[in-house]
C-alpha cells in the first residue's frame, strides 16, 4: 500500500449539501483526514433524498465517504469552543478549516486569535455574503435561456448542480495550495470561494463574457446540437439515440467515412462554396448537415450504427439511463479501478467510486464508507484534543457531543 498523497494533513469540516462536502470528499480520497462535524441527530442535510427505507440519505453517505463524523451540538458555546479547538489544534499538519456554513465564532480572524497559521477556506453563494444556490446562480449566467431550446421567458433548467461541482474541485485545490505555501513558508490563508464567482469567472474563462461585451451577442438557443462544431443526438431504426460528435476535423472525416456521406457533403460543400474541414462552417451549416446524416441513422438497427461507428473510430455515445448505465456500460463496474463495492451501514452493498483521478503506480485507498453521525466522536475528541475518558464522558452525559447511537437512522 502506497503512501496518501495529502497524509496526514487533517481538515476539520462544516458543510452542509453539495460544494463544501465534495470539496471535503475530493481531499479525503487523496489521503487527507478529513473530519466533518455534524449537529447531534444530523444537520439540514442529512435526510435529503433519495432516502433507503431505514431513512439513511444516499446523497449524504455518497459525499461523506472516507471521513471520519463527530456530533457536536454547536449551539452551545461548548460546543462551539469544541469545534475551535479541532479547528486550531496543535500540529504541523493541522488547523484547516473547510466550511459554507459562514458563522461569526469560525471566522478566520477568530480562529487566528487561537493559531496563526490556520488556513479557513469558507464557500459563500455570493461574495458579499448573501445567499445564493447552484440553481439561484445559474439562471443568472444565460445558459437557461439557451439549454434544449430555451429562452429568457421560457428557461430551461439543467439539473446537474455544475457550479456546485466545480466550486468544490476549487476549494479542494485552494486549500491543498495553502497547504503547501504554509508548509514552505509557515504563514496560513483565509480562502473565499463564493458559488457565483465560481459560475461568472468560468463565463469569463470560456469566452462567454468577451462574446456579449466585445461582439454585442448572446449565445443563442440551438437545441440539442453542439455550440461552434457538428454534433447531434440521433434515432435508430428501433428506437434507440445517440450523440455523436464531430468537433475537430478528424473526428468530422470519421463521421463522413462512417455515414457513407462523402458524396453529399462535397456537393453540399459545392453548392454553398465552404470547407468543412472548417468548425466554424460545419456550426454554420448545422441544420443542412443534419439532414444529411439523420436518415442514415433512422435506416439503421443500433446494433448495426454502433458496430459501423466504432469501425471508423467516431466520437460517440448511447443515451442512456442510469439503470442501464449500472447494467450494460462497462465503463460502470468494478473493473475500472475508479469503482467499488462497498457496504455501508443503513444502506448495505453497493457500487461506489473513488477519486476519478488514476493514480497509476502510486495506487490508491480503498473506499471507506460514510459513517454514522459521531461515529468518531470519542476517538476524535481522545486523539485530537487529547480528552481523556472521564473528560469525554461528561460531554456525553451533559449532551454537548454524541455518539453513533444518536444517528436518527442508527439500527439496533
Amino acid at each position: 500500500m502506497t503512501y496518501p498523497m495529502l497524509a496526514p494533513l487533517r481538515v476539520i469540516e462544516s458543510s452542509a449539501f453539495i460544494a463544501a462536502p465534495l470539496a471535503g470528499l475530493t481531499l479525503a480520497q487523496f489521503g487527507a483526514d478529513v473530519i466533518r462535524v455534524d449537529l447531534i441527530g444530523g444537520g439540514i442535510d442529512y435526510g435529503r433524498l433519495p432516502l433507503m427505507p431505514g431513512g439513511r440519505s444516499l446523497y449524504w453517505t455518497g459525499l461523506n465517504k472516507g471521513k471520519r463524523s463527530i456530533a457536536i451540538d454547536i449551539r452551545r458555546p461548548e460546543g462551539r469552543e469544541l469545534m475551535q479547538a479541532l479547528v486550531t489544534a496543535p500540529g504541523p499538519d493541522a488547523g484547516v478549516l473547510l466550511t459554507n456554513i459562514g458563522t461569526p465564532w469560525l471566522a478566520h480572524d477568530v480562529l487566528q486569535a487561537r493559531r496563526d497559521d490556520v488556513i479557513t477556506c469558507v464557500i459563500q453563494g455570493n461574495g458579499d455574503g448573501s445567499t445564493a444556490v447552484d440553481y439561484t446562480v445559474n439562471c443568472a449566467t444565460g445558459y437557461p435561456a439557451t439549454t434544449g431550446g430555451g429562452d429568457v421567458t421560457h428557461p430551461v433548467n439543467h439539473v446537474l448542480p455544475a457550479w456546485d461541482i466545480a466550486c468544490a474541485y476549487q476549494a479542494a485545490f485552494a486549500i491543498s495550495a495553502a497547504v503547501d505555501r504554509r508548509r514552505r513558508f509557515g504563514t496560513g490563508a483565509a480562502l473565499q470561494l463564493a458559488l457565483s464567482d465560481m459560475a461568472f469567472t468560468t463565463l469569463a474563462h470560456l469566452g462567454v463574457l468577451a462574446e456579449a461585451e466585445l461582439l454585442g451577442q448572446e449565445r443563442p438557443s440551438i437545441g440539442n446540437h453542439i455550440y461552434g462544431a457538428f454534433g447531434h443526438d440521433f434515432g435508430s431504426s428501433d428506437g434507440k439515440r445517440v450523440m455523436v460528435a464531430a468537433i475537430s476535423a478528424g473526428q468530422w472525416k470519421a463521421l463522413v467515412k462512417a455515414c457513407d456521406a462523402a458524396s453529399a457533403v462535397a456537393q453540399l460543400e459545392a453548392r454553398s462554396g465552404v470547407d468543412f474541414m472548417q468548425e466554424a462552417a460545419r456550426y454554420a451549416a448545422r441544420d443542412t448537415l443534419l439532414a444529411i446524416f439523420e436518415p442514415w441513422f433512422a435506416a439503421r438497427s443500433f446494433a448495426t450504427i454502433a458496430a459501423t461507428l466504432d469501425a471508423n473510430k467516431v466520437c460517440w455515445g448511447q443515451y442512456r439511463t442510469v439503470g442501464d448505465l449500472l447494467a450494460h456500460d462497462a465503463r460502470v463496474n468494478v473493473a475500472n479501478p475508479v469503482f467499488e463495492r462497498v457496504q455501508t451501514v443503513g444502506v448495505g452493498e453497493h457500487l461506489t467510486a473513488g477519486s476519478a483521478v488514476r493514480l497509476g503506480d502510486a495506487g490508491r485507498e480503498p473506499v471507506r464508507p460514510a459513517p454514522l453521525l459521531g461515529a468518531d466522536t470519542d476517538a476524535v475528541l481522545a486523539t485530537v484534543l487529547g480528552l481523556d475518558s472521564g473528560a469525554i464522558g461528561r460531554l456525553h452525559d451533559s449532551g454537548v457531543v454524541a455518539g453513533p447511537e444518536r444517528d436518527p437512522t442508527s439500527i439496533g
